[in-house]
């Protein structure tokens, strides 16, 4: 990849990518901060997007239309809802899903988007190049699985909602950006993969586990894109 697109919702996911990424420099479109710069000795463009999918799909735009990205990632935390996983553990993006997109009442499954189908599927060569670096990782206190992430508009704090969304669509994990994202680079026929760390488990309790872990999961995720770039 020349360049490669980073989209993250959070300051904390931000400063992580941030933390590194070398000769930055930054270009202000519409009141969103674009920092270029160097990942390794790939070239890399960051972008904060705001929370939600509306946020997230309008930053993709501006990135695809201003900066020429081979790809896009998107990078950050996320909510386990898969029991195995663990404060921390990482889910590369296999498919991903909206979870609140609904339009059964016509007779099509929860999630489905006329035009784009129930999933939108990882690009198949990035998740390639991910899964061979993480294979060779050196031993970690963590987990890494390639997964589904599941997308909505929501912070989900419902243990019944967790459950309903993973068994639904098999998820791993969600979140409120990801599937916009991979919407938007679908359409404009960009390549895209996600990386989510597990920053809490929704329990009623879990905004507080959120914050006390985001900057952990920040890291681990940004860790992730120095390994593989």
């Amino acid at each position: 990849m020349k360049k490669i697109g980073i989209i993250v919702a959070m300051e904390e996911e931000k400063e992580a990518v941030l933390n590194i990424m070398e000769e930055k420099e930054i270009k202000d479109i519409y009141e969103s901060q674009f920092v270029q710069g160097k990942i390794n000795n790939t070239k890399c463009i960051l972008v904060r997007c705001g929370v939600g999918k509306v946020n997230a799909a309008r930053t993709t735009q501006l990135l695809i239309d201003n900066f020429d990205v081979d790809c896009v990632i998107n990078v950050g935390s996320a909510g386990a809802i898969n029991s195995f996983l663990n404060i921390g553990d990482v889910v590369i993006g296999k498919h991903v899903v909206q979870h609140d997109f609904d339009i059964t009442a016509f007779g099509h499954s929860k999630g489905y988007i006329t035009g784009i189908g129930d999933y939108i599927q990882c690009d198949e060569t990035l998740v390639k190049k991910f899964t061979e670096t993480i294979n060779n990782f050196a031993k970690r206190d963590y987990n890494i699985k390639l997964g589904v992430v599941a997308t909505g508009d929501i912070f989900c704090t419902e243990p019944w909602m967790k459950d309903k969304i993973n068994a639904k669509f098999n998820a791993d994990v969600v979140d409120m950006e990801c599937a916009a994202i991979a919407q938007v680079c679908y359409l404009d026929s960009i390549p895209f993969i996600v990386i989510r760390s597990v920053s809490d488990t929704p329990n009623k309790k879990n905004a507080s586990t959120f914050e006390e872990n985001l900057e952990l999961a920040s890291k681990r995720s940004a860790n992730i894109l120095k390994e593989v770039f």
